[in-house]
């Protein structure tokens, strides 16, 4: 059985931001993550075998996403 989640970013006028963060961590992906931007939010999906194998990929990448967007808020 594969275990599926599914993270959404969505700003009203944060387009830019989101695009740039989800880009920035797009070539750290594994092959069981797609990330897809579309206008003012993306979504980033996960898939595993196994719940705990899911809950840390999700979680290392709202660690980077965080850190991500820390950085690119100085820029903008």
């Amino acid at each position: 059985m594969k275990i599926k989640g599914k993270l959404i970013f969505k700003g009203e006028g944060a387009e830019e931001l989101i695009n740039a963060i989800t880009r920035t961590l797009a070539p750290d992906n594994v092959p069981e993550m797609e990330t897809h931007i579309e206008g003012d939010f993306a979504t980033v999906g996960f898939e595993g075998d196994k719940v705990g194998t899911v809950l840390s990929s999700v979680d290392d990448y709202l660690m980077n996403a965080k850190i991500a967007y820390d950085i690119l808020l100085q820029k903008y």
